[in-house]
Order: structure tokens, then C-alpha cells, then sequence
């Protein structure tokens, strides 16, 4: 989905637009109730491992599913990431190409199916935990540490996919972050028998960065979260600029940088969704940060893997 958020989504009371808008989101709300009465759950013959959110976008789906990828293979399986074929995720999908293999289709169900006759033997939804089309062994819910919940309205009053009642088909619950009681307290109301798992991310190349002055940009979920990343690393960033998640970059917008490159004699740097979407021809310009995905307690998040394993 192509959207700059909106500010009052992650304000912790209600504004004006919220008010106005929640009539609309009662609305959502109801459409979601009737697609549960009325969408059949599937099984299939391999173990389904959903990486989803609640809070929309930016939460860190595609590593996560990568990094379960990476650790199923250390356990000699043979995993492939599932992906709806949304036009505008291309980026997503190059990305995973890097590291993994991916299968896309109209219906994530047709790509499973796909991926049990080309013998894979695990199917990761980057995505998904709305669908409820799908039966999954296990069900991950990613968050981001600042965002959380956002305002707690659900969309467009607020941030979130669906309400909280949902986790209770959940098992896992991904956090990017420190520890927080408060919010796992919080979560816990709606399933007690939550998981949860906290993760960070490292760069593998900041070093290249250090001493320079930077334009950082990005068109992904909260690009705040990379800006703030680059400055806990105690980067120079002399500009920020946002644009909406999955944004394409067109070449008036690469000028544009390339302007503002000149008048700071700056490095412009992204992350490396966004410098996936720059055409190749026109890359040489940019760099983006190499980020490594972390988690606080690895051999705990492991053997609940290795409870799929038969």
C-alpha cells in the first residue's frame, strides 16, 4: 500500500480527524466480522509459518521472514517465502531474492501449491495473517518498540489492520526493540499464551558513513525509524526526507537528490528497499545501509522452530 502515514495515527489520544474518521473504521470493523462467517480455512501439506502485523506496514516483515528462512535451512529444511503478487511490492520481492527463494501468485494459496510440487518443504508468508483462507502452523505478529499500536483505531482512524482480538490466533509476538513489560501485559489480555521475542538491527556497513555528511531518504513503513537509526549511530544526517511506503522513484525525484547532494555536498544514503527501486542505471549515486537482523534471545526463538520439524 502506497501511503504516507498520517501523524495522528500514532498520537496516544484522539484528534479531530480520529473523531471524524471512526464512524468509517466502526464500518471496517464490520466488513472484517462478516469475512471471518465467511471465508473457509485451507490446509495444506507442509508446516505454514506466517510473518504478519497488526499496525500497517513497517514492522519489519521481509527481514523476519528472511532470518526464519535462514535459520529452517540451518536446520537442513528447505524453505521458500510465499508473496501475494502485488504490483507495487516489487521491491520486497527483489530483495528476497537476494537471500532466498520466493514464489508470488494472485492467491497465496496457488503459490503454496506451487511451492509442495517444486518439493520445498516449508512455506514462510512475508504477509498474510489477515488471510484467512489459509490454515498456519504457526502465527508470528510482528511490532515495531516506538509505534506499537499507534492511536489503537483501527484504519482510517488509525494505524491498525485489525483489532486485538485477532491475537488470539497468534503464538509469537516479534518486537523490534527492548523489552517491555507494560505492552506484553497489554497484548496478554487478548491471548495468554503469547510468546514474545525481541529483536534489533545492525549494520554491517556503517562504517562507511561515519565522518560524512548524509541525506538520508526513504520510501518504506516509518522511514523515521531508519533516520533515527542512523542517528543512534552517530551519523551526520544533514537532511531527511520521507516518501510513501513503496514509493517508485522517478527521475525528477532522482534529480531532485542529486540537487540537494550538490547544495549540502552531502552522500545521499537509503535503505535497501528503496535503492532496490532506483533504477540500475541510475544507483551509482546512492548508497544504502547494509542491516543485520538480531534477536535478544536466538535459541529461543529457534526451538520454537524446531517444534515444526517432524
Amino acid at each position: 500500500m502506497k501511503i504516507l502515514k498520517p501523524k495522528f495515527w500514532d498520537q496516544n489520544y484522539f484528534t479531530f480527524l480520529s473523531i471524524l474518521l471512526f464512524p468509517i473504521s466502526l464500518l471496517y470493523r464490520f466488513i472484517l466480522f462478516l469475512r471471518k462467517l465467511f471465508v473457509a480455512e485451507k490446509k495444506f501439506a507442509i508446516p505454514i509459518i506466517c510473518v504478519g502485523n497488526i499496525y500497517i506496514g513497517g514492522t519489519g516483515k521481509t527481514p523476519i521472514s528472511l532470518k526464519i528462512c535462514k535459520i529452517l535451512k540451518e536446520f537442513n529444511q528447505n524453505p521458500v517465502i510465499i508473496k501475494k503478487n502485488y504490483k507495487n511490492h516489487i521491491d520486497e520481492i527483489s530483495l528476497i531474492k537476494k537471500h532466498n527463494k520466493v514464489l508470488t501468485s494472485e492467491k497465496r494459496g496457488d503459490a503454496i501449491i506451487q511451492a509442495i510440487e517444486k518439493k520445498f518443504n516449508f512455506a514462510v508468508l512475508d504477509d498474510g495473517y489477515q488471510d484467512l483462507s489459509i490454515k498456519k502452523n504457526l502465527n508470528i505478529v510482528c511490532f515495531h518498540g516506538k509505534q506499537k499500536l499507534g492511536n489503537g483505531h483501527l484504519i482510517p482512524a488509525g494505524p491498525l489492520r485489525e483489532s486485538l482480538d485477532a491475537l488470539k490466533n497468534c503464538q509469537i509476538i516479534l518486537i523490534n526493540g527492548n523489552k517491555d513489560l507494560e505492552f506484553e501485559q497489554k497484548l496478554k489480555r487478548y491471548n495468554s499464551k503469547l510468546n514474545f521475542f525481541y529483536y534489533n538491527y545492525y549494520s554491517k556497513n556503517i562504517e562507511n558513513f561515519k565522518n560524512k555528511k548524509l541525506i538520508a531518504f526513504a520510501g518504506i513503513g516509518n522511514p523515521q525509524n531508519f533516520f533515527d537509526f542512523l542517528k543512534e549511530n552517530y551519523l551526520n544526517i544533514v537532511q531527511e526526507i520521507h516518501y510513501p511506503d513503496h514509493y517508485e522513484y522517478k527521475e525528477k525525484d532522482l534529480e531532485d537528490l542529486s540537487k540537494l547532494e550538490n547544495k549540502y555536498n552531502a552522500k545521499l544514503i537509503t535503505t535497501e528497499k528503496d535503492y532496490l527501486r532506483i533504477s540500475p542505471f541510475l544507483r551509482k549515486k546512492f548508497d544504502y545501509v547494509k542491516l543485520e537482523l538480531k534477536f535478544q534471545d536466538e535459541e529461543g526463538f529457534k526451538n520454537n522452530l524446531k517444534k515444526l520439524i517432524v
